[in-house]
């Protein structure tokens, strides 16, 4: 008996150990979003599954639920790293608390990439980002020209600690300050990421300052947010705004004249190239230290155009 309960161990544990190897017959790069629940990340996601089939890897995708949850990102990391996967891409949920869980998976030989925003860190692989400063210089262009130059205007921020909408909100004020000396600046608050905590906020800012001529929301949920706020007070067509990102709601308050301009990065693209500079990396390929993807403007009359199209409903938004 003792005999062939010992042969019933060795069984199990070559089972074992053979589906552990059968599990990483493929590299495992395990892709950490900000988070899980807002349509950016889901869209990052459908081009990390599609990196994934097209370059024979594994990934292990996992993130918070919101982009608040910066202990819980931490976690992941180390889970990860715990895990040794042979490479990990992370678009962190603040530029200096993610340091030191990223810097544990380089001190172990993990070759890390960063997407979307950045980390008060070096010796990344590459950084796959929207150029969001400029994205922020544009939205202040656009801004102006809707209000013709002059008046006053309003900010709904994101959260304290992102740098990709730090960079974005930055890059909106310091070109209102430098280019456009006849608009003001009168508001800015943040949305904390949250749809429900935006609009509170928009209203807030629209019940301080009645005669507001435009407003600037800085991502999805705070644009979702100053979008609701306005349509609830009756003001689409006579508040001017540019919001950032893209979701069912801003297509919708594109058409309806409550938004004027929509700027639009390319969440796709940027998960696909997140995993495609690791596994480059991982084949003994150098990639580039860092991509700049350019956000896009549409305004309503592109919403036709077949490029349009094909950013704003992907196909993996047309399969749910």
């Amino acid at each position: 008996m003792p005999s062939k309960s010992r042969l019933g161990i060795a069984l199990l544990l070559a089972v074992v150990l053979s589906a552990s190897c059968q599990k990483r017959s493929k590299k495992l790069i395990g892709v950490v979003p900000k988070a899980t629940s807002h349509l950016f990340f889901m869209s990052v996601h459908a081009g990390v599954r599609d990196a994934e089939r097209d370059l024979g890897v594994e990934v292990l995708w996992n993130g918070p639920r919101e982009e608040t949850e910066y202990s819980r990102q931490i976690e992941i990391v180390d889970s990860m790293v715990a895990r040794h996967v042979d490479a990990l891409a992370i678009s962190a949920t603040d530029h200096t608390a993610l340091v030191a869980p990223v810097k544990r998976a380089m001190d172990a030989g993990i070759p890390v990439t960063v997407f979307d925003s950045g980390l008060d860190i070096t010796g990344f692989v590459t950084f796959v980002v929207t150029d969001n400063y400029g994205a922020g210089v544009t939205a202040a262009r656009k801004l102006a020209e809707l209000v013709k130059g002059r008046g006053k205007v309003a900010e709904v921020m994101h959260k304290p600690g992102g740098m990709s909408t730090g960079d974005r909100e930055r890059g909106f004020d310091e070109t209102m300050a430098k280019e456009f000396p006849n608009i003001q600046v009168v508001d800015r608050r943040y949305g904390m990421a949250d749809r429900a905590k935006s609009r509170d906020v928009a209203e807030n800012i629209l019940t301080a300052h009645p005669d507001l001529d435009g407003m600037f929301a800085s991502a999805e949920a705070n644009s979702i947010g100053a979008m609701q706020a306005i349509k609830a007070r009756n003001m689409s067509g006579k508040l001017k705004i540019v919001t950032f990102d893209f979701s069912d709601e801003h297509v919708a308050a594109l058409k309806d004249g409550t938004i004027n301009v929509m700027l639009v990065q390319d969440p796709y693209r940027i998960g696909y190239e997140a995993v495609r500079s690791l596994v480059m990396k991982l084949n003994g390929q150098i990639p580039p230290q860092q991509m700049d993807l350019k956000a896009r403007v549409i305004v309503k009359e592109d919403l036709d155009k077949p490029d349009v199209q094909a950013l704003l409903f992907p196909k993996w938004k047309k399969e749910e």
